[in-house]
């Protein structure tokens, strides 16, 4: 299934990936399953966050507690990677839970979106997802 993407959305990933380098940006994303509604960033707090990227757990149990008490639905995650390619690396594949919750990756002026699924296309653990445009 597709998921919409705002240009405005669009503009603020890339944007933030930009300020980030030559670290690696990370956040959450929320909004319904076929649409992105917000990108909310976190603070990386990888030992690493130039090759890495771990969201702030604090954020994240935020995030989902918020989710299941009626505040906005978490849909997935988003990073960049600011040396490499706008698709999830073994890295990624390694740590990535296989719940069904989409991943978008930022790299350079490219943003793609993945889904975090058992026996993924991907390094057996994502299956891309098209992005469509929708308007802010």
């Amino acid at each position: 299934m597709p998921v919409l993407l705002s240009s405005a959305l669009h503009h603020q990933l890339l944007a933030e990936a930009a300020a980030s380098y030559p670290h690696e940006c990370c956040g959450l994303l929320f909004g319904t399953p076929d649409r992105i509604d917000a990108a909310r960033p976190c603070t990386n707090v990888a030992g690493n966050p130039l090759t890495t990227f771990e969201i702030d757990p604090a954020a994240l149990i935020a995030a989902e507690r918020g989710s299941r008490s009626g505040g906005p639905r978490l849909l997935g995650y988003y990073h960049s990677h600011p040396h490499g390619h706008a698709e999830p690396s073994v890295r990624d594949a390694m740590d990535c839970a296989r719940d069904g919750r989409l991943w978008l990756i930022v790299a350079g002026d490219t943003i793609t979106a993945w889904r975090a699924t058992e026996g993924g296309a991907l390094h057996a653990a994502f299956d891309p997802v098209t992005i469509l445009p929708s308007s802010p």
